[in-house]
């Protein structure tokens, strides 16, 4: 039963979600969180992961949330999940879209959907942040607390990133920040 529920639970997911994987997330949040399979500071955790990990963020967070609620079949149907509406959608408009790709309304609908995917993907951000650093942010039943740790490790990561950039002339790898943020957080989460 676990498998058809990863698998619908993803496909729903895949379907209603457009502008990739960070548009997911606040869905992804809401039926992950909801049916109880992780917590919300677990879900932080695996996004975190998913953006490391190589390839597409929302299979890597499917495949991650399927694997810890299913094993490996697990990790499979939510996979499929999540892929399979994309796939579909794709193979429906490339064969009827060069016929519509002029229409008025076609044109319209997908202007209008811009501007709610770049919502999607800033509150997403601006939820993650706040998060980040108040370890209590959205319990409103207790005084949120600031971890000044994450805005150390962040102060430090950006400032490190700006240094570079002044001094080899160009953008340091996001994989190298991460190692960076990665290591600074174990070392001063430790002490």
């Amino acid at each position: 039963m676990i498998y058809l529920q990863l698998f619908w639970t993803f496909f729903k997911i895949g379907l209603f979600t457009f502008g990739g994987g960070y548009a997911m997330i606040p869905l992804i949040s809401q039926e992950v969180v909801g049916l109880n399979w992780l917590t919300e500071a677990q879900l932080i955790n695996y996004i975190g992961i998913s953006e490391a990990t190589p390839g597409p963020f929302a299979i890597n967070i499917a495949t991650f949330v399927g694997a810890t609620q299913g094993g490996f079949l697990g990790a499979v149907c939510s996979t499929l999940g999540v892929v399979l509406p994309s796939f579909i959608v794709i193979l429906l408009v490339a064969s009827i879209f060069r016929h519509f790709e002029e229409n008025k309304f076609v044109k319209g609908a997908l202007r209008g959907i811009n501007p709610v995917v770049y919502a999607l993907i800033i509150g997403t951000g601006v939820v993650l942040l706040v998060k980040n650093f108040w370890t209590n942010a959205f319990d409103f039943s207790a005084t949120p607390d600031f971890d000044y740790i994450s805005l150390i490790i962040a102060a430090v990561v950006v400032a490190g990133s700006l240094v570079f950039k002044k001094v080899k002339g160009k953008n340091l790898s996001a994989i190298w920040i991460i190692v960076f943020g990665a290591v600074a957080g174990m070392v001063l989460y430790s002490i």
